[in-house]
């Protein structure tokens, strides 16, 4: 048998995944199976969301709500794309500056 590939995952994406089984009262194992990943690794994301939630409450904070984490994801997509843009704009910059210099008659 091939070894298992390791893969990590994003707070993000633990939060998310807790919160499946968390707001909709479906079984861990069920939630699991949907996403394709370990029970026992999602019923410790669950706990920890939980402990989270617990922690908040006591300190008089709510969590978010789906539709707030729904816009959270939304805005960090958004800003990962507009640093690959920043990124691709330095390169860009830097390339033509250097064939600027590179020009027949330029200093």
């Amino acid at each position: 048998m091939p070894p298992r590939k390791r893969r990590s995952y994003t707070a993000e994406y633990k939060v998310e995944a807790a919160h499946r089984v968390i707001d909709s009262g479906r079984t861990i194992s069920e939630v699991a199976r949907e996403l394709g990943i370990d029970a026992g690794m999602l019923s410790v994301w669950v706990k920890d969301e939980r402990r989270r939630i617990t922690a908040a409450e006591v300190h008089g904070d709510t969590p978010l709500e789906a539709a707030e984490r729904a816009e959270l994801q939304r805005l960090r997509r958004q800003v990962g794309e507009l640093e690959k843009d920043n990124e691709f704009l330095v390169k860009a910059s830097a390339y033509f500056a250097a064939m600027q210099k590179n020009r027949p008659g330029s200093l």
